[in-house]
C-alpha cells in the first residue's frame, strides 16, 4: 500500500504544522454520524487492517521525490515524510462489535500531524469493511442455519473491495466466499460451482454434467437452469447412478433465474424422487436480505445462498456517514460547531449496559476519564504505534460477531426499522464539558 493513497490536502496540512510548530498530542475519533435509513444497527470491521496500516506506513524514495515534484512542499517536510513512522495510540472496538450513530469505533492518540495524516486511509478502509459486515448482518438475520457465500467480486469496485468485501462478510456470519484469493490471503472457506457457459460448451447437458462431476468428484454443485431447470435435475437423476459407481455422489444443483420458490419446490420433489435426498438446493442471482427472507417466508426449499451485488456493494445503502475528527488538542477539548455536523468534544469512551438475559440494554457515550461502570466497547488496541495484548484472530472475530447479533433485542434484528431506537446517552460531564468548550471559542 502506497503512503500516498491519501487525499492531498493531509500533506499540505502536514506541512503547515510543522511549520508552526503543532506537533502536540491530538486525539481523532472515527464515528458514523447517522445510521442509513432503515437500519438499525452497524458491525464494526478492518480494525485489523487499519492497524496493520498504521504500523507499516512509510514513504518510499520514489514516494518522497514525487511530493517533491509537486512543488510548493518544503525540505522539512520532505525530510519529515522520509522518517516517517506511526507512533500514536490506537484505542478501537473489537472487530464484529454492534454499534450506533455517533459513537466512536476507532479513536487515535498522536502528534498531530502523524493523526491528521492517517485520516483518509483510515476512513477508507474501516468504512468499507463496515459497510460491508452491516449488510452482510442483515443477511445473516434473514437466513438463519443457511449456507451464505459471498459472490461479489465481479461486482465490486475494485481488487481491494472485493477481498475486503469477502473477509466483512465471513466476519459477520457468512460461510464463505467464491473468490479465491480471499480464501489464500484471510483463510476463508472457498465455495464454487459452474457456470453456465461449460454446459453451453458440451454437446449437451449430460455430457457437461458429468465431465463437470468427474473432474470435481468431491459432491459437485451443478448449475441447472442453463436451458429447462425441470428437464436438467432429471437428467441429472438419470445421471446420479452412473456416477454412483464410481464413488461420485452430487452434491447438490444450483438454481440462478427465475421464480426461485417455485423452481426450488419442482426441483426439491425430483431430487427426492430420484433417490437425491441429500443434495442439496442453492440459489443465486440479484438476491439481497428482503428476497432472500421472502423466499423463506414462502417456504422455499432452499439450503443456502450466494450473495453478489447487493453484498458487495451494499446496494440499499452504498455509503455511512463516517468521519474522523478532532476532539483534543494540546490537552484541549475541541468541538465542530457546523450546522447539522457538529461534534461532542474531548476524549471519549463507550459504556454498554446490559439486561438480565445478556441482551444489550443501552449505551452510554461518555468522556473517557469518567469511571464505566458497565462494559468500555474502546480499548487499547496500539500503543506508541505497537500492538497491544494478543491479535484476535478472524474467527475469534466472526465469533465475537456472532455472539453480538445473538444480544440484539428482536425489534433490532428485523429487516424492518425499529419501533424504537437504541438507546445511546450522552454523559452529563460530556454535555457539560460541549457548553464549556463553545463558550469558550464563541
Amino acid at each position: 500500500m502506497s503512503a500516498l493513497l491519501t487525499d492531498l490536502y493531509q500533506l499540505t496540512m502536514f506541512q503547515a504544522y510543522l511549520e508552526q510548530g503543532m506537533d502536540q498530542s491530538a486525539t481523532f475519533e472515527l464515528f458514523v454520524r447517522k445510521l442509513p435509513t432503515g437500519r438499525n444497527f452497524l458491525v464494526a470491521a478492518g480494525l485489523e487492517q487499519a492497524l496493520q496500516m498504521l504500523e507499516t506506513l512509510a514513504f518510499t524514495d520514489d514516494e518522497v521525490a514525487w511530493v517533491a515534484q509537486q512543488g510548493g512542499f518544503s525540505q522539512r517536510l520532505l525530510d519529515a515524510l522520509k522518517r516517517f513512522h506511526f507512533t500514536g495510540d490506537v484505542h478501537a472496538m473489537a472487530e464484529g462489535t454492534v454499534f450506533f450513530a455517533d459513537e466512536p469505533l476507532l479513536r487515535v492518540t498522536a502528534p498531530l500531524p502523524q493523526a491528521q495524516l492517517v485520516e483518509s486511509r483510515l476512513l477508507n478502509i474501516v468504512h468499507f469493511q463496515t459497510l460491508i459486515a452491516s449488510k452482510a448482518a442483515r443477511v445473516v438475520l434473514a437466513a438463519p442455519g443457511k449456507l451464505l457465500v459471498d459472490f461479489g467480486m465481479r461486482r465490486a469496485h475494485g481488487e481491494e473491495a472485493a477481498l475486503f468485501a469477502a473477509r466483512a462478510a465471513y466476519l459477520a456470519g457468512f460461510c464463505g466466499t467464491a473468490t479465491a484469493e480471499a480464501g489464500r490471503r484471510f483463510g476463508i472457506p472457498v465455495f464454487g460451482t459452474m457456470a453456465h457457459s461449460f454446459v453451453q460448451a458440451h454437446a449437451s447437458e449430460s455430457d457437461a454434467f458429468e465431465a463437470f462431476a468427474r473432474a470435481r468428484p468431491q459432491r459437485p454443485t451443478l448449475l441447472v437452469d442453463t436451458y429447462d431447470t425441470e428437464a436438467a435435475v432429471a437428467k441429472i437423476v438419470e445421471l446420479a447412478p452412473r456416477l454412483a459407481r464410481d464413488g461420485i455422489a452430487i452434491g447438490g444443483v444450483r438454481l440462478d433465474s427465475g421464480d426461485l420458490a417455485a423452481h426450488a419446490r419442482t426441483v426439491r420433489a425430483l431430487l427426492d424422487q430420484g433417490g437425491l435426498k441429500s443434495a442439496s438446493i442453492f440459489a443465486s442471482g440479484n438476491l439481497d436480505e428482503w428476497r432472500i427472507a421472502q423466499l423463506l417466508a414462502d417456504g422455499a426449499a432452499i439450503d443456502g445462498f450466494g450473495v453478489g451485488t447487493a453484498l458487495d456493494t451494499s446496494s440499499d445503502a452504498p455509503s455511512l456517514d463516517a468521519v474522523y475528527k478532532l476532539q483534543s488538542y494540546a490537552g484541549i477539548a475541541r468541538r465542530k460547531r457546523s450546522e447539522s455536523k457538529a461534534t461532542w468534544p474531548g476524549i471519549k469512551q463507550v459504556c454498554r449496559a446490559l439486561d438480565a438475559d445478556g441482551r444489550l440494554a443501552h449505551d452510554r457515550v461518555q468522556l473517557a476519564s469518567e469511571v464505566c461502570a458497565e462494559t468500555a466497547l474502546l480499548q487499547p488496541r496500539l500503543q506508541d504505534g505497537r500492538r497491544v495484548g494478543p491479535t484476535p484472530t478472524l474467527e475469534e472475530s466472526r465469533a465475537h460477531c456472532a455472539a453480538q447479533l445473538c444480544a440484539l433485542s428482536q425489534h433490532l434484528r428485523s429487516l424492518q426499522p425499529a419501533t424504537r431506537a437504541y438507546r445511546v446517552d450522552i454523559s452529563d460531564a460530556l454535555r457539560a464539558l460541549a457548553l464549556q468548550v463553545d463558550a469558550s471559542t464563541r
